[in-house]
C-alpha cells in the first residue's frame, strides 16, 4: 500500500471517528442541541425583526414631529406639547411616551423642555431637559446652556454654573466657550462662590483675550476684588 493510500485511510478513520462522536453527542443531547439551534434562529430573527420595527417606529415618530413642530414654530406651546383633539394632531408628550427609544422622541424632549419653559413651567422643563441626550459637538452646546438657564430660573445657581462650564467645554472654540465661561462665573457669583467666579473670569482673560467677554470678565473681577476689601 502506498503512502498516499495509507494517509487517505487514516484521514477517513479520523473523519469517521469525529462523525461517530458527533452522532453520539447528538443522540445523547438531542433536545439540548435542537433547543440551542432554535434559540439561535429566534435570536437572529428577533434582531432582524427589531431592526425593521425600530425603523418603522422612527419613521412614524418623525412624521408626528412635523405636526408638533408646526405648533411650536407658531408659538403655540401648549398645543405643541399636548396636541389637539380638534385637529387630530399629537404633541411632543405623546411622541415621547409612545416612541421613547427613537431619535425623534429625543428631539421632542428638548422641544418639550423649551415649550414648558416658555409657559413658565420651569420644573417640568428641567425634567425634560435632564432626559434629553445631548448631541456631540457644537450642536450640543445650546441645549447645555439652556439647561443652565432653567437651573437659574429655579434658583439653582451652583448647578447652573456647573452646566455652563460643561457647555463651555463641550465644544471648545473662541465663541461659545468664553461666553459660557462668563455665564458660569456670574452663576458662581450668584451662588456665593467667589473663588470659582474669579477662576472662570480669569480664565477668559488668560485664554480668550480677544473675545467679546473680556471686558465683562474684567468688570466682574474688579467687583469681586472690591467686595473682598
Amino acid at each position: 500500500m502506498s503512502k498516499k493510500q495509507v494517509k487517505e485511510e487514516l484521514e477517513q478513520d479520523v473523519l469517521l471517528e469525529t462523525f461517530s462522536k458527533a452522532q453520539s453527542f447528538y443522540d445523547q443531547n438531542k433536545n439540548t442541541v435542537i433547543g440551542a439551534a432554535i434559540a439561535v434562529i429566534i435570536l437572529i430573527g428577533g434582531s432582524v425583526g427589531y431592526y425593521y420595527y425600530a425603523e418603522a417606529q422612527e419613521n412614524e415618530a418623525q412624521q408626528l414631529m412635523g405636526q408638533a413642530s408646526e405648533a411650536y414654530l407658531q408659538g403655540n406651546y401648549e398645543k405643541a406639547l399636548t396636541g389637539s383633539d380638534a385637529d387630530f394632531t399629537v404633541g411632543f408628550e405623546q411622541i415621547i411616551n409612545n416612541y421613547g427609544m427613537t431619535d425623534a422622541a429625543n428631539l421632542a424632549r428638548y422641544y418639550a423642555a423649551v415649550s414648558e419653559f416658555k409657559l413658565g413651567n420651569y420644573q417640568e422643563a428641567l425634567q425634560y431637559i435632564e432626559n434629553y441626550e445631548v448631541p456631540e459637538g457644537i450642536m450640543g452646546v445650546g441645549p447645555l446652556s439652556f439647561h443652565a438657564v432653567i437651573h437659574t430660573e429655579l434658583g439653582n445657581h451652583a448647578e447652573a454654573a456647573k452646566m455652563y462650564v460643561k457647555a463651555a467645554e463641550w465644544d471648545v472654540n473662541d465663541s461659545t466657550t468664553p461666553y459660557n465661561y462668563l455665564e458660569a462665573a456670574n452663576a458662581y457669583h450668584d451662588a456665593g462662590n467667589t473663588e470659582k467666579a474669579q477662576q472662570y473670569a480669569q480664565k477668559i482673560i488668560n485664554e480668550y483675550d480677544n473675545s467679546d467677554q473680556v471686558t465683562e470678565a474684567e468688570r466682574l473681577l474688579g467687583m469681586l476684588a472690591v467686595a473682598e476689601e
